[in-house]
This record gives C-alpha cells, structure tokens and sequence, in this order.
C-alpha cells in the first residue's frame, strides 16, 4: 500500500513558464542551498550543498577526500562536467521556481579566491572544508511554477 504524505493543496492547476538565462541565474543567486549532480564510478551522484553566485559563476566549498575535490584536481583535466539545482518551491502550493545549471567544475586554487570564498561562503556542515569548486555555467535552463490564470511574466 502507497503513502502519500502530501498535504492538500489549496491552488488550482499550474502551468510553468519558461525563464530566461539572466532570470535563472538571478533566481539561483537569491538562495544559498542547492544540489550539485556529479558522477562517481560513473554513476550519478547527488550532494545537498550551499553556494554563492559570483560573477555568473557557482562557487561551492568542499573538503579534502570528497569524491567531486578528487575529481576535479586532476592535473590537465578540462574540468568536470556537473549539473547544479537550486529552488524554491513552496511545500503547500507548489508553486515557485526551479533552475538547472550545466557546467565544468573546477578546483580553485587561487590562495586569494580561496580566501574570499572561505569568508563569503560558510558550510552547515561541522568539518574542514578547506576547498572550494567553481562551477561555470554552460546550460542554464529554469522555470517558474505558477496558477494558470497567472499573466505571462516571470
């Protein structure tokens, strides 16, 4: 027998709206938490992680043996190809945004990018995170979640 542990909803029908890449990012910048898609031993992979938005670029810290700082200090390596997710959906309506960004990541190394990331960007997680990934978008695709009668701006 299924669960559903959905609550009612209050709104009628929805439709979503296509967003721009500038909307998107825009939209992406405005929250700090989202999930980065990554593949290991060619599966995918999926973290929950925070993140700022700096000059169109994602930035997420990491920590020394986790499987994407691996991946991505590869001497020589274009970079790793990962997808981001970011929303804000409200849990009662379901209506809101979602946006997907594709892109490389790579490791910064940088001491001075370092340094400002570890003072801009502060991990929940209670251990070292001593690195950080730039993620540079190439694919950014988002939507907005709205009532059917709502007017065509996003």
């Amino acid at each position: 027998m299924a669960l559903d542990n959905g609550r009612p909803v209050a709104t009628g029908p929805r439709r979503s709206i296509d967003l721009d890449a500038a909307e998107a990012l825009r939209l992406l910048g405005s929250v700090s938490f989202g999930r980065i898609v990554f593949t290991q031993h060619a599966l995918p992979t999926i973290r929950p992680v925070n993140h700022v938005l700096d000059d169109g670029d994602i930035v997420i810290r990491t920590h020394e043996g986790a499987a994407l700082t691996s991946r991505t200090r590869q001497a020589g390596a274009p970079g790793v190809v990962v997808a981001y997710e970011a929303d804000a959906i409200d849990p009662d309506t379901h209506l809101g945004w979602s946006v997907v960004v594709t892109g490389y990541a790579h490791l910064v190394t940088d001491p001075r990018d370092l340094a400002r990331y570890q003072e801009l960007l502060h991990p929940w997680v209670g251990r070292s995170m001593d690195y950080a990934v730039r993620i540079r978008p190439d694919l950014v695709a988002g939507d907005r979640l709205v009532p059917v009668d709502h007017p065509d701006e996003p």
